[in-house]
């Protein structure tokens, strides 16, 4: 592995959570060379037999979108870039990422921004385009980041932030100790 190898942070939450808006801060104010890489453009890209990936019936082409972007994510980190990966990556799609960086001898680090349920809610059913803004599927994808037993300690609270606020406790804590896999 070249000395100058970067490393992958997985920005992650529930739909609403404001993973892609710190994203790009995060990528846009690091000191070194950045890669923000938004899982939804993975999914996107299928154009024929797309299932909405929180649907059981997504569970193959799951797999199949994660094992490519813990490898993209890889490939950017072995050329030096620092990577910033958003989008739903709970504790149930961490082993390909897991995976990769073992075989490339790179640096994992996650990071979970939990807003409560009704700021979630809030921001999420204001969204606007393509994005999920369903009551229900993104308050049982905000259950699914409750109670995260030993990767709790990952979670950063950001209820009362700014997208500011957050992007600053992300790109100054994010890729440190406290927050690596």
């Amino acid at each position: 592995m070249p000395d100058n190898a970067g490393s992958l942070l997985i920005l992650t939450g529930p739909p609403g959570a404001g993973k892609s808006t710190v994203a790009q801060f995060v990528a846009a104010g690091a000191a070194r060379a950045t890669v923000h890489l938004h899982t939804d453009s993975f999914y996107v890209w299928i154009r024929t037999g797309f299932v909405p990936p929180y649907l059981p019936e997504a569970a193959r082409q799951n797999e199949v979108v994660l094992g490519v972007l813990a490898d993209a994510a890889c490939g950017y980190a072995r050329g030096g870039y620092d990577v910033v990966l958003d989008g739903i990556v709970g504790p149930w799609a961490l082993q390909p990422f897991r995976d990769a960086v073992e075989r490339d001898g790179l640096d994992l680090f996650y990071v979970v921004l939990r807003p409560s349920l009704e700021v979630t809610l809030a921001r999420g059913t204001a969204r606007e385009g393509r994005e999920l803004t369903e009551v229900e599927p993104i308050k049982g994808m905000h259950g699914a980041f409750v109670a995260l037993g030993e990767l709790e300690r990952f979670v950063l609270d950001t209820s009362g932030q700014s997208v500011e606020e957050t992007a600053s406790a992300v790109r100054h804590r994010g890729r440190t100790a406290d927050f690596a896999l």
